[in-house]
């Protein structure tokens, strides 16, 4: 197996035969990816992800990148509409202005959308840029200087941009559907639907229009709204593998660097990690969109992948 492949199973902790799998799966998606990018002109090829959380979008996104960057030495960049989120502390503005459920980040309102639209503008124009990157165990946007080098200025010409996001792509609804609400979150904590009225807005006015500048859309089709619990809770535990990685290696560098406040920095890490209820409580948060999208987006994208509950592709089309 090449280089690349195993450090891409490595990355993503997956099984060999992935590989075959997938190489089966996506051919008509890896086709129609290189036969448009070869068209552009000498622009990016923006490719569009859409899944619910923990559908695997990050994992294709990867795999597009290694296949096309490796096998076909284009220039690639990939990266999630959630690394777009506010800091915690536009977040508490926004939840003491319009609504407290904004506190918490997810829905359409709490990402950083201009800086999103710059950025695309910037990819487009071939322009050199800084991709931020949002950390989500401490529920803060990175460091710009631990920002990943791969993503900071452009070295060279963009050829393909990959954006993945459980609501990327997903149109707003009509004000006649938001009058019922979805879950207990809805009925107990939004009442009057503000909160649910400001999201579609914010989809509506500051989403859609970037949505025009995907020139290929690809949709991973989950069964239904339930699985995201399960999905979700596997997602958690992988980020709670990663950070106990990085606090073993963040105590090591501070032990050598004769350092002492590693326990305060690693506790403030661990306090935005979820238990179960914490997570039940969180995808409610997303319900209603990820429905929305089930329902509406196979019809509107390139490409469906029909996923079963364990998240194995059953059928595409």
């Amino acid at each position: 197996m090449k280089k690349h492949w195993s450090e891409f199973l490595k990355r993503n902790n997956l099984p060999q035969q992935y590989i075959e799998t997938a190489n089966t799966i996506f051919a008509d998606l890896l086709n129609k990816i290189l036969s448009r990018q070869n068209n552009m002109q000498g622009k990016p090829l923006f490719i569009g992800i859409n899944g619910c959380q923990g559908s695997g979008k990050s994992t294709l996104a990867s795999y597009l990148v290694t296949f096309l960057k490796n096998e076909h030495q284009l220039n690639v960049t990939s990266f999630s509409l959630d690394d777009f989120y506010f800091s915690q502390n536009k977040r508490r503005q926004l939840a003491a202005e319009i609504h407290p459920l904004l506190g918490t980040r997810g829905v359409p309102g709490t990402h950083d959308i201009k800086r999103l639209k710059q950025v695309l503008d910037d990819l487009t124009k071939q322009i050199s840029c800084v991709i931020p990157r949002f950390d989500k165990a401490t529920d803060n946007p990175q460091p710009e200087n631990l920002t990943h080098p791969e993503n900071r200025p452009l070295i060279k010409a963009i050829d393909v941009v990959i954006i993945e996001g459980w609501c990327w792509g997903v149109h707003a609804q009509q004000p006649e559907e938001l009058l019922e609400p979805v879950n207990l979150l809805e009925a107990e904590q939004d009442i009057k639907a503000v909160w649910r009225t400001y999201i579609n807005d914010q989809l509506k006015y500051n989403y859609q229009p970037l949505f025009q500048n995907m020139d290929l859309w690809l949709m991973l089709k989950a069964p239904s709204f339930d699985c995201v619990y399960q999905w979700r809770l596997e997602q958690e535990k992988k980020l709670r593998h990663k950070q106990a990685v990085e606090s073993l290696r963040f105590n090591k560098e501070m032990s050598n660097s004769k350092m002492t406040n590693s326990t305060v920095s690693n506790s403030t890490m661990s306090d935005h990690i979820m238990n179960n209820e914490q997570i039940l409580h969180f995808i409610q948060y997303f319900q209603r969109l990820t429905e929305h999208a089930l329902k509406t987006l196979p019809n509107k994208v390139d490409f469906v992948f029909e996923l079963d509950v364990n998240r194995k592709v059953m059928n595409f089309k």
